[in-house]
């Protein structure tokens, strides 16, 4: 059975950092894709950033560009989301993603995800 394990949520400061884990147990992440998504209270999931685990490809949303950093260890078969400059707006529950099924240019949207985590909160206090 597939499981991910989502860590490394909490409350912090605007301005502050917070890094996520994506632990997978069942599943070697090997050639996925795999991704992080948010979902506030009220709004549709939406995506984060993505990673291709055999070429390391990452894509970010505009919103995070240039303040959240994807990243993979392979040793680990760990993924993690590195966040900075947090926002108020960057309030949401984060879920990690992953599958082996995919095509080009399909890395944003949830349906292309074949497994899911449980999803961690990350709060960011004004």
């Amino acid at each position: 059975q597939v499981q991910l394990v989502e860590s490394g949520g909490g409350l912090v400061q605007a301005g502050g950092s917070l890094r996520l884990s994506c632990a997978a147990s069942g599943r070697t992440f090997g050639r996925d894709l795999t991704a992080w998504f948010r979902q506030a209270p009220g709004k549709e999931r939406e995506f984060v950033s993505a990673i291709t685990w055999s070429v390391g490809s990452t894509y970010y949303a505009d919103s995070v560009k240039g303040r959240f950093t994807i990243s993979r260890d392979n040793a680990e078969n760990t993924m993690y989301l590195q966040m900075n400059s947090l926002k108020p707006e960057d309030t949401a529950v984060y879920y990690c993603a992953a599958t082996d099924r995919y095509g080009r240019n399909v890395y944003a949207s949830p349906r292309t995800y074949l497994y899911w985590g449980q999803g961690t909160q990350v709060t960011v206090s004004s």
